[in-house]
């Protein structure tokens, strides 16, 4: 029998976290403890995320305004998908050997001096794109291979660390690296959603309603808060919020193991 209560849950849950993920990233916060409170167990809920997740970052690229800076970003982002593709792959098949405590303290250390640098040193945040700086360095490139592997073992944090990236080493401003993380999710959505299908392991109702409120959620922020013209100021605003929740959620299972 359909539990319409959980249905709704899912729809409004899953726009928040859509909305969040176009200005600035970790939806999943939301999405996945969302899909485990229906009733679905860790791994199905990780693989029935990634329906509503290709939904939104499809949604969110269709819905970017046609114009020539967005079309230029895009094509800045040539650059930058390689590497997070590649660290990705092999994030996935070798980050395993990685304690998870050492990656979650060491990942929430960096969120922590973000999140400083965010309150006392806002300039470095809301700066234009520099066109002037050289965005193609190897060390850049390494930056984004390392974002790659992060992805490919845990994903979350994945969208505030790439805005981190693109702002403070690449010299974007946040609305312009906010455009190249999309198109880079979107990239990166598609083949894990297909191998989650093929594997069988995904609920369709719960994910199709789940995309329902991400495509929509996503929808909207493409449209209304990426273009905006205080962008910038905005999605600095959201990040010190998701960052916050983000810091918490990586150090969480570590005070409970040490308190157990």
């Amino acid at each position: 029998m359909i539990d319409w209560l959980e249905l709704i849950a899912l729809v409004i849950g899953g726009f928040c976290a859509g909305l969040i993920n176009v200005i600035a990233g970790n939806g999943s916060a939301i999405t996945l403890p969302l899909l485990m409170w229906v009733g679905l167990d860790a791994n199905a809920a990780n693989a029935t995320n990634r329906v509503g997740a290709v939904f939104q970052t499809t949604s969110a690229i269709s819905s970017l305004p046609k114009t020539k800076r967005v079309r230029y970003m895009i094509k800045q982002s040539y650059f930058i998908v390689p590497p997070i593709i590649i660290g990705a792959v092999f994030g996935a098949n070798l980050a395993v050997d990685i304690p998870e405590t050492l990656m979650r303290a060491t990942i929430g250390t960096i969120m922590i001096g973000l999140l400083i640098t965010m309150l006392f040193n806002p300039k470095k945040w809301l700066i234009p794109t520099d066109g002037t700086a050289n965005k193609r360095t190897p060390k850049i490139w390494l930056a984004y291979l390392g974002l790659g592997f992060y992805g490919g073992f845990i994903q979350m944090g994945f969208g505030i660390l790439f805005l981190s990236i693109s702002v403070l080493m690449a010299k974007y401003a946040l609305k312009d690296g906010n455009i190249m993380k999309l198109f880079t999710a979107f990239l990166m959505t598609i083949p894990s959603f297909f191998i989650f299908a093929l594997s069988g392991s995904i609920d369709w109702l719960y994910g199709l309603t789940l995309a329902i409120g991400t495509a929509s959620g996503a929808r909207f922020g493409a449209k209304k808060v990426v273009a905006h013209p205080k962008a910038n100021a905005i999605t600095r605003k959201v990040l010190i919020a998701v960052i916050l929740v983000a810091i918490v959620k990586m150090f969480q299972p570590l005070v409970l193991d040490y308190l157990a």
